[in-house]
């Protein structure tokens, strides 16, 4: 009897849980066999096949997976990219020769696979739309999606005349297929509509009308498509035969840096985690100063003895390599790890690795200062642990003179603190967009105004300060042509910021957008 194991040809599946249903995501051969496809409800797959063995997914671990089996990949072809959650792209050019050809290099990829115990559709084509679709949809009919559209459902005589139609050739059965150099047209043209990875909408749109096969699409004048369909068909549509390019982006190869810890008796207290931690990161952190490098992006995994996994991430202001300065940034996430039955394995692994630098780094005011920048750096990631690290931000002088676009937000993580601002007029500190004020149309400032449902008097006006739109660029917000800014000052000492529009496809008038406190 094995135990955590299920048995040979047992129907397995992984859920996931998608709003108050659980759903399979994937399945075993087994688990298809009995008639269950991704998607389905988990009700109803037991429903069918009542011995069916579920396990819950954990996308973590299948991206870590697929990681491996990009790099393992990488004995076919230098150029592997990630095609979404659960395939890989390689470019074969210039390599197939070296497993006997495109049919030699296919026979090796599925003999490997299988041997690991893999099943997989593959396809080889000129493009990568091209292959993409013999991968996913090789050999398989174009469905349509509503009752009586398909021959079977037409009269006796119908189908008797349609049997002796010419019908188009199909792609053949298996695991994928081939287009050879130069015949990508005739191997896309029996496949559905849904191997040009189009929306399940725009797919059913053309099922309506009759067109069920790419092959369908070639003698359609492309105009009336994209009118009809829009610029995704017509664009998936020349990618996939090559008169666009679509060029793969490989993952680049990094070296994973990461330490583990096994442990022989599960753990589950907070200081046991603690424990654990103060033994993985000094380790880790001298791992990553022999290369000159430093942590930017860390998680810390725990696995559980049931086989669950969690684990929390931080982001680092700067590289760092420095464990006691890491450590407090990491026990503030430390609550959020789920113990369980007890955790028997600990990982702390390096997501994202920067070279350290030699020289100090420029603080928030502008001058070098080492110290006061190592605090500015441990209190952003502080902050960035608790808050989250895009929600820490800094302010960046931009090259605008338009008074909304004078600044950048940068989030404070990825960013350097910048130097001196530039010498420019006094701003309010709080802005808001121009909100109308009823006073007279005229250039110069009313004696009195009324805004925001009050009366205003104004005691003193600074001014004007004339600001012209951008003209290169066409701004909604700058319709109103020139403005002539100006800082009043009510008989309440309120400091206000108002501007007066000259008009251009607006008409003039006042508006108030900031005030100086």
């Amino acid at each position: 009897m094995r135990l955590g194991l299920e048995e040979p040809g047992q129907p397995l599946a992984t859920i996931e849980e998608h709003g108050p249903a659980q759903i399979l995501r994937a399945l075993t051969s087994e688990a298809s066999a009995a008639g269950l496809h991704p998607g389905q409800p988990l009700r109803e797959a037991l429903a069918l096949c009542p011995g069916l063995r579920t396990r819950q997914r954990q996308p973590m671990v299948e991206a870590n997976f697929m990681a491996v089996l990009r790099r393992w990949s990488g004995r076919y072809s230098p150029l592997v990219a990630l095609d979404g959650t659960a395939g890989l792209l390689l470019d074969i050019t210039g390599c197939a020769h070296l497993f006997g050809g495109e049919e030699g290099m296919f026979a090796r990829v599925i003999d490997d696979f299988a041997e690991m115990g893999l099943s997989l559709r593959a396809g080889i084509a000129d493009t990568p739309g091209a292959a993409w679709a013999l991968a996913h949809h090789s050999g398989r009919d174009a469905t349509t999606g509503r009752s009586g559209d398909g021959i079977s459902s037409e009269a006796r005589a119908t189908r008797s005349r349609a049997a002796r139609r010419p019908q188009p050739p199909r792609a053949a059965m298996g695991q994928g297929g081939i287009a050879p150099s130069g015949h990508t047209h005739d191997a896309l043209a029996p496949l559905p509509m849904e191997a040009l990875r189009l929306s399940a909408k725009t797919a059913e749109s053309l099922s309506r009308l009759g067109l069920r096969r790419i092959g369908d699409l070639y003698a359609q004048p492309r105009a009336a498509l994209a009118r009809r369909f829009g610029t995704e068909l017509v664009l998936r549509l020349d990618q996939a035969l090559g008169a666009v390019p679509e060029p793969i982006s490989p993952v680049r190869h990094e070296i994973p840096y990461a330490t583990r810890l096994s442990l022989p008796d599960p753990i589950g207290l907070m200081d046991d985690l603690l424990a654990g931690l103060d033994r993985l990161l000094p380790r880790l952190c001298t791992t990553l100063a022999r290369d000159g490098l430093g942590a930017r992006v860390l998680r810390f995994e725990a696995y559980r003895a049931d086989g669950g996994f969690d684990a929390v991430t931080i982001a680092l202001a700067r590289p760092m390599v420095e464990p006691e300065r890491i450590r407090p940034l990491l026990m503030l996430k430390l609550t959020e790890i789920d113990a369980g039955f007890g955790i028997d394995m600990l990982r702390l692994v390096t997501l994202r690795a920067e070279p350290l630098r030699a020289q100090p780094v420029t603080s928030a005011i502008g001058a070098p200062n080492t110290d006061d920048s190592a605090a500015l750096h441990d209190l952003l990631g502080r902050l960035g642990a608790r808050l989250g690290t895009d929600a820490v931000t800094r302010r960046h002088p931009a090259n605008s003179h338009i008074p909304e676009k004078t600044a950048l937000t940068l989030a404070a993580a990825w960013s350097d603190p910048c130097g001196p601002w530039p010498e420019r007029p006094e701003r309010p500190i709080l802005t808001w967009r121009p909100e109308p004020v009823q006073a007279p149309a005229r250039p110069v400032p009313p004696a009195r105004f009324r805004w925001r449902r009050r009366e205003h008097v104004i005691a003193d006006a600074l001014g004007p300060e004339r600001i012209l739109p951008e003209w290169w660029l066409e701004d909604p917000q700058w319709r109103s042509g020139a403005r002539d800014y100006w800082i009043i000052t009510t008989e309440t000492g309120e400091r206000l910021w108002l501007f007066y529009a000259h008009g251009a496809a607006l008409s003039a008038g006042w508006f108030c957008v900031g005030n100086f406190l």
